[in-house]
């Protein structure tokens, strides 16, 4: 149902690397950059993840309560995203653990340019 969620940010380069690294371990790379807007994801016919910088070239803002949420397949790799992402600079937001008992586990994370970001499994 998702093609692609956008982010807005400051920086290509640095937001390209910064996503390129985090979500490599789970396939994911840049698939397709046009310049102002880069997609990373796994193949084009899957969900993807593409940031930009704004097109009416104003400062980027994050969205109050928006929230891009990515699975990597496991607990361990909510824990390895997340502590991959900490050492990339990003800031937490919410260190990896049960948030529900026996049904969510996740971690929360803010991304270079302040878009909030979390690590997730079911289960």
């Amino acid at each position: 149902m998702i093609g692609y969620v956008t982010l807005g940010v400051s920086n290509m380069d640095r937001a390209k690397s910064f996503y390129s690294d985090l979500l490599g371990d789970i396939g994911a790379k840049v698939l397709m950059d046009m310049g102002r807007i880069a997609f990373i994801g796994k193949r084009m016919s899957e969900p993807m993840l593409a940031v930009c910088t704004p097109y009416n070239e104003q400062p980027h803002e994050p969205g109050n309560g928006t929230m891009v949420a990515i699975h990597p397949g496991s607990k361990e790799g909510v824990d390895a995203c997340y502590k991959k992402a900490i050492t990339l600079g990003a800031t937490c937001e919410g260190e990896p653990g049960q948030r529900i008992p026996d049904r969510f586990y996740g971690a929360y994370i803010r991304d270079l340019d302040g878009n909030k970001v979390a690590f997730f499994h079911f289960g």
